[in-house]
């Protein structure tokens, strides 16, 4: 762990993992190939819908996911791993993992690896993981008292707006099924448009 003491405020950015800097839809999609299960429209942000399923089956099937060997080789999103590494290397940024993940302590190490791998060992500071699905309520706010007005990124605009609700530079990550969606927050396409921001 970093003596984050020593790294300014503004040069902490809080992100999210899965639809963020991790392609967690490629890998889900994947999987489920493999499993048999037919993809109906992704262009629903919910699983159920994707695979006209009932939502209590689907759960368990991202919970099966999320806890397997799978999640520790998720791709990165689009141009994530070249500007987050550009980002670390270059401006200075670390960056802090807020995740709805698994309570499984072997799914959280995979995914530690999987970003190590992808981003470089010293990129990420800090690794926050929830239950599969869990709100962001409570750790956005707990963060807050310590990385006031940074940056968070989510995909998720009901986690975007809690984090800008609690005093973080709130960006959303675009993606089909948040397209229609506003609130207090900027929308950003990619990592591309992350570092430009930051740049400005």
């Amino acid at each position: 762990m970093h003596n984050t003491s020593m790294i300014k405020k503004d040069k902490i950015i809080l992100t999210d993992c899965d639809g963020v800097c991790l392609d967690w839809e490629f890998g889900f999609h994947t999987w489920m190939d493999t499993h048999k299960h037919k993809l109906v429209d992704k262009n629903f942000y919910s699983v159920a819908k994707q695979y006209d399923m009932h939502p209590d089956d689907v759960k368990c099937l991202v919970e099966q996911f999320n806890s397997s060997a799978s999640i520790g080789f998720l791709p990165p999103l689009r141009d994530a791993q070249y500007y987050m590494k550009l980002m670390s290397e270059k401006l200075g940024y670390k960056f802090v993992a807020v995740t709805s993940l698994s309570h499984d302590e072997s799914a959280q190490k995979l995914r530690t690896c999987n970003l190590k791998k992808l981003f470089g060992n010293d990129t990420f500071i800090e690794y926050h993981y929830l239950g599969c699905g869990d709100d962001k309520d409570e750790i956005l706010l707990e963060l807050a008292n310590k990385y006031e007005g940074s940056i968070w990124v989510e995909d998720k605009y009901v986690n975007a707006e809690v984090g800008a609700s609690v005093g973080f530079d709130a960006l959303l990550m675009e993606h089909g099924h948040n397209l229609d969606k506003k609130g207090n927050y900027r929308v950003v396409k990619n990592w591309e448009d992350i570092y430009n921001y930051v740049s400005r």
